[in-house]
Order: structure tokens, then C-alpha cells, then sequence
């Protein structure tokens, strides 16, 4: 990887590009370090300080402060960072399968795919304004800090309230501070990717969960000493190879194209192959996991935590926890179950083979149309199997991480789970990219 990089920056073109990302990122994370007008700075550090004190977590907000780099708890500018545009993303995704108008831009082309980039953007920003109105309203009641903030202590108040300016205005400008500032990370993810190295918005969720990195595994040696610190370090080098390993791993299906006269000219006779990767699904399961899981803590934080009734403090104790076993099997379940069912409706084996037999072509030993789909939808569910274990596995990692380091504040483990996931998924696919614009410019001749 070191020296595709190195090679990159001795090319003219690629140093370009590679140092255009840099400053795109650059201009990001000073976008995440900046505060929102209304809101002070001082008191937001107060506030972290005294959730850290107390050992009390804030649950699924420390998975989307992980993706914001640590803007969201800070209220910055870009405080909501990507996860609109993924949520959108997954969402057209989702109706594309349901919304025949969708499927038929889908098939299109460029000009389609174009489009559904276009209801995206507009999705994005529908979903900023209310997960901005949504954090706004959290930091107002002290509930974004898990009540370790009251909002009536001038020390903690998020938000002051004797600047002399009406809180409607103060509040109206936070939600239009966040709601642009995720459309300049859409803007910006977009400029990697057209003129810079790799995925946009992949490049800038890696570099939010990369900024957390020190600070998380600082506070582990702080909270358990050196020598656990070391054996954290050591089993995560031991997690980053296994997930390499296995999101390397795929099964290839050989794909043979018979010949095929058009006009004068002879084409197929070439054998290629079908890639099923092990993990087809990615991180979405972890991501749809994850969000369920929050619903009964949300349901949780309307009810005072003196007063909960029987099913109440199960849920507490049980669902709300992120190291009860109750809380790890469902999370683990939901896992594998979410797995099956992206990748039934992301990968169709019938469209496939009907693609196939379009242009040509078969699977040796396998009969063209509904034998070929009926074996590519066998194999598929042979692979996704070890596939959905590991998605899980590694997800339940952090909670393993907290247990055996008696931490009783819940963060989202910086070493495991979906933090590694999506560094090494877009670190592989970052590197492919650079390789592959090398390989343009530096190939061997035919005759040697």
C-alpha cells in the first residue's frame, strides 16, 4: 500500500489528485472543528468533561459522533457530517425495489442513475433539516449528554440563553447552520470523487472515524492502563487482518460467451467470471441493526428514569445495555437476519441470468435462464451464511471490548465493529483505485 502511494506521488497526475484530497479534507475537518453561531463552545467541553466523569453514555449518538469525526456532540457547522446522505442513499435504494419509476431509472444508464443522484440530494437535505431540528431540540433539554448537562446551569446551557437575541432565531439559525453544512459535505464528497482519489463520501467518513482514534484509545489506556492497552492494540491488528481476509474473499463463478456473428465481425468465445463476495452486503446490516436497537432507548428518554414502571426497567437493563447478552443476541440476530434480506433485494439472480442469456452467455454444466438463476440464487445463500456470521461477530466485538475492560461507559469502540469495517473497506477500495491509475501509466509492453 506504502509504495502504490509513493509511486503515486512521483506521477504528475495522480500527486494532483492525491493533494486535491488532502486539502478537500483539510477544509472538512476545520469544518467539523467550527462551532455553530448560538452555540458555546466553553460549554459544549463542559459538558463532554462531565459525561465523561459520570461513566454515562449517550447510546447510538456516539455511532453518528464516530462518523461526524466528534462534530456532532460539538454542534459544529458540519455537525450531522455524512450520515443524511447515507441514510438518503440507502433509503432510494430500498424504494427502488418497491417504486417501479425508480427500477426503470435504475436500468436507464448514466441518464437515470443521474437522476436518482438528484432525488438523493434532495432526500439529504430533507433529512438534515430534521435530524438538525431533532439534535437542536436534544441540546435545548439537556438530553443530547444524557442529562449529565442541565440547561438551566449557566456552566452546561448549550445554547445561552441571555445573548439578547429570541431563541426562535437562534434556534432557526442553528438548523440552517447544519442543514448547509451538510450540503458542503455532499459538495465536497462529490469533488473527491470526480477530481480527487477514491469515493467521496467514503474518503470523509474515513477521516472522521481516523480524527477519533487517539482520543479513544487514549481513553482506554487512560481507564484500564498499559498493559491492556497493549493486548487492545494486538488483537486490533489481529480483527484489521481477519477483515481483510474476508473482504477479500469471494466466489467466482466462470461465465462462458458463445460466439456470436454480428455483421462481418465475430464476437464472444470469452470466458469471464461472476464475483460473490462473502460480505455483499457491507455495513448496511450493522447500520439497520443499530438504528432499531435505539428505539427503546429513545422511547426510554420520555419517561423519568426514577419512575419507570416493571417492562420499563427490563427494557432498561435489557435492550438499553449495550453489554447485557439479552442486548448482544438480538443485536447479533438482527444482524444476520438484515444481511439475507439486503442482499435478497440488492442482488437479483433472475436478472442476472437473464442478462446472460441475452448476450450469450452460460455457466458450464448449467443450463441458460431459470437452472442459472436457481444456481446463482443456491450459491448466494451458501456464501451469505459465513458472511452474515462475520458481520456480526465483528459488530459485537466492542460490546466483548467493554466487558472485558469493565468500562461502564458505552462508546462506540473505535477498534472493532463498524469503525473497521468501513476503514478497511475504503482503505481497499482507496488503494485499488491508486493501483489502478498507476497500472495505466506504467504498463510492460507486449513483446519483452
Amino acid at each position: 500500500m506504502l509504495s502504490a502511494f509513493t509511486s503515486a506521488f512521483r506521477t504528475p497526475d495522480l500527486r494532483k489528485k492525491l493533494l486535491f484530497t488532502v486539502a478537500i479534507i483539510a477544509v472538512y475537518r476545520l469544518g467539523a472543528t467550527m462551532p455553530s453561531p448560538g452555540v458555546s463552545y466553553t460549554n459544549v467541553q463542559n459538558c463532554i468533561k462531565a459525561v465523561n466523569e459520570n461513566q454515562d453514555g449517550t447510546g447510538i449518538l456516539n455511532l453518528l459522533n464516530l462518523f461526524s469525526g466528534g462534530a456532532l456532540l460539538s454542534l459544529s457547522v458540519f455537525a450531522l457530517g455524512i450520515m443524511p446522505y447515507i441514510t438518503a442513499s440507502i433509503i432510494l435504494q430500498l424504494l427502488t425495489v418497491v417504486i417501479p419509476r425508480l427500477e426503470q431509472l435504475r436500468k436507464e444508464g448514466q441518464s437515470g442513475q443521474a437522476k436518482i443522484t438528484q432525488y438523493t440530494r434532495y432526500l439529504t437535505l430533507g433529512l438534515a433539516i430534521l435530524q438538525s431540528s431533532a439534535f437542536v431540540a436534544l441540546a435545548r433539554s439537556g438530553q443530547l449528554f444524557a442529562g449529565n448537562c442541565p440547561q438551566d446551569n449557566p456552566k452546561f446551557a448549550i445554547i445561552p440563553k441571555d445573548t439578547g437575541i429570541p431563541d426562535w432565531l437562534t434556534l432557526t439559525m442553528l438548523v440552517i447552520t447544519m442543514t448547509a453544512g451538510t450540503g458542503v459535505v455532499m459538495w465536497l464528497g462529490e469533488l473527491i470523487t470526480d477530481r480527487g482519489v477514491g469515493n467521496g463520501m467514503s474518503v470523509l467518513i474515513f477521516t472522521s472515524i481516523a480524527a477519533r482514534l487517539p482520543g479513544e484509545g487514549w481513553t482506554i489506556k487512560e481507564q484500564s492502563g498499559w498493559d491492556k492497552f497493549a493486548l487492545v492494540i494486538v488483537l486490533v491488528l489481529l480483527i484489521i487482518c481477519a477483515v481483510v481476509f474476508i473482504e477479500q474473499a469471494q466466489r467466482r463463478i466462470p461465465v462462458q460467451y458463445a460466439k456470436r456473428m454480428i455483421g462481418r465481425r465475430m464476437y464472444g468465445g470469452t470466458s469471464t467470471y461472476i464475483p460473490l463476495k462473502v460480505n455483499q452486503a457491507g455495513v448496511v446490516p450493522v447500520i439497520f441493526a443499530s438504528s432499531l436497537l435505539y428505539l427503546p432507548q429513545l422511547y426510554l428518554q420520555f419517561f423519568n428514569k426514577n419512575d419507570l414502571k416493571d417492562y420499563q426497567v427490563w427494557i432498561q437493563n435489557h435492550l438499553a445495555d449495550p453489554t447485557n447478552w439479552i442486548y448482544i443476541t438480538t443485536y447479533f440476530l438482527m444482524i444476520i437476519f438484515f444481511t439475507y434480506f439486503y442482499v435478497s433485494i440488492t442482488f437479483n439472480p433472475t436478472e442476472v441470468a437473464d442478462n446472460m442469456k441475452k448476450y450469450g452467455g452460460f455457466v458450464p454444466g448449467i443450463r441458460p435462464g431459470k437452472p442459472t438463476a436457481d444456481y446463482l440464487d443456491f450459491i448466494l445463500s451458501r456464501i451469505t451464511l459465513p458472511g452474515a456470521l462475520y458481520l456480526g461477530l465483528i459488530s459485537v466485538l466492542p460490546n466483548f471490548f467493554f466487558i472485558w475492560l469493565n468500562a461502564k461507559q458505552y462508546q462506540n469502540f473505535p477498534f472493532g465493529g463498524t469503525a473497521v469495517l468501513i476503514m478497511v473497506g475504503v482503505g481497499l477500495e482507496t488503494v485499488k483505485q491508486v493501483e489502478s491509475q498507476l497500472m495505466q501509466r506504467n504498463y510492460e509492453g507486449f513483446l519483452r
